[in-house]
This record gives C-alpha cells, sequence and structure tokens, in this order.
C-alpha cells in the first residue's frame, strides 16, 4: 500500500491521510490495552475484596503501581530505542 506511482495527486492525499488515521487509531488500541494491563495487574495486587469505596491502603497502592507501571514501561521504551539508534550507527 506504500506505492501511490499509479494514483492522482487527490488519491495520493487522501490515501496518505487514510495512512495517518489509521496510525492514530493503532496507537489509542495500544493505549488502550496498555490501561487494560495495567488495570488488571494493579487490580490484582491492591484490592483484596472490592466494597462500596477504595480505603486509603488500596488507594495508594493503586495509584504507586499504575506509577510504577508508566516509570517500567517508559525506561524499557527508552533504552530500546537506545538500542536501535546504536544499531543503525
Amino acid at each position: 500500500m506504500d506505492n501511490f506511482d499509479n494514483l492522482s495527486a487527490s488519491e495520493k492525499a487522501e490515501a496518505s491521510e487514510l495512512q495517518k488515521m489509521i496510525a492514530i487509531e493503532q496507537q489509542k488500541a495500544q493505549f488502550q490495552a496498555q490501561v487494560h494491563t495495567f488495570t488488571d495487574v494493579c487490580w490484582d495486587k491492591c484490592v483484596d475484596s472490592p466494597g462500596s469505596k477504595l480505603d486509603y491502603r488500596t488507594e495508594t497502592c493503586l495509584q504507586n503501581c499504575v506509577e510504577r507501571f508508566i516509570d517500567t514501561t517508559l525506561a524499557i521504551t527508552n533504552r530500546f530505542t537506545q538500542m536501535v539508534q546504536k544499531g543503525a550507527h
């Protein structure tokens, strides 16, 4: 689908816009999958028995769990980026 040689200028613009929209939707889906994953992990780790509201310990645990999950994901992503950049040079 990257070969646009046989398309008119307007068709190329439409195809390019469609590719951008698809990339955005893929990013949204990836984000939602991440949220689902850390919700599952942190819920299992922090919530003993669900009630009508969260106690302070559970709320703090959930907040810390999510923050560590995000920190870890960013660290892995940054490390992977560094490895790719080193390999490109």
